[in-house]
Parts: structure tokens; sequence; C-alpha cells
């Protein structure tokens, strides 16, 4: 199992920038691919974005191509998230999440995460 623990979350203006962190434990880093999701009020969890377990492979949901950047260092554990130009759209609960399988070639599917950490709240203000 992996335990997970999210950070950086806040109130931001919009078009403001944040950077979400996510460090784990448990399970050897660098052999499973992470994803950030996050669930807005009244609304189910959505997938946003993944990177493979080098940090070599990157997919992201269309809302937010272009705005946030995943990345990962293996050497501390952690796994993050840039968000910039936010929009009050953006405003969610964020989760990280590891593969429940690996290491695999692929990204993995958004069914195939689990290990979910706590949450942090992002709000952002028109």
């Amino acid at each position: 199992q992996v335990q997970l623990v999210e950070s950086g979350g806040g109130l931001v203006q919009a078009g403001g920038s944040l950077r979400l962190s996510c460090a784990a434990s448990g399970r050897t880093f660098s052999t499973y691919a992470m994803g950030w999701f996050r669930q807005a009020p009244g609304k189910g969890r959505e997938f946003v974005a993944v990177i493979s377990l080098s940090g070599k492979t990157t997919y992201y949901a269309d809302s937010v191509k272009g705005r946030f950047t995943i990345s990962r260092d293996n050497a501390k554990n952690t796994v993050y998230l840039q968000m910039n130009s936010l929009k009050p759209e953006d405003t969610a609960v964020y989760y990280c999440a590891a593969d429940r399988w690996g290491p695999r070639s692929s990204l993995p599917p958004a069914s195939d995460f689990d290990s979910w950490g706590q949450g942090t709240q992002v709000t952002v203000s028109s």
C-alpha cells in the first residue's frame, strides 16, 4: 500500500498560480505512475493529469491542458502539480493517487488508481 499526503492548496484569484505537492511512502516510488484528480462541490471525481513512473510521459485532461504541469521527483518521493492561469471552474479538492499496478510501460487508466490522499482544497475566486 501507498500512503499519500497532499499539500499546497489555498485561495487564489483567477489568473493566479498554485503548486500542489504529494509526498508518497510505502511502495518504491519509482515503480508506479502517479495521478492527480479533483472533485468539485456536487460533482464526481475527475481525472486531471497522470505521469509515468519515470516522469518522461504525461497526459492531461483537456480542461487543464496547457495550464497545468505534472512532474515528479523520484529522489524525494514526491509528485507535483503546477497550476497556472487558474479559473474559478478549477475550484475543487485535489487528490493525488497511485497506480495500483506497476511497473508498467504505458500510462494507467483512471480506474487503476487507488491509495488516495486526503486531498487539498483549491479555491479560485473571480
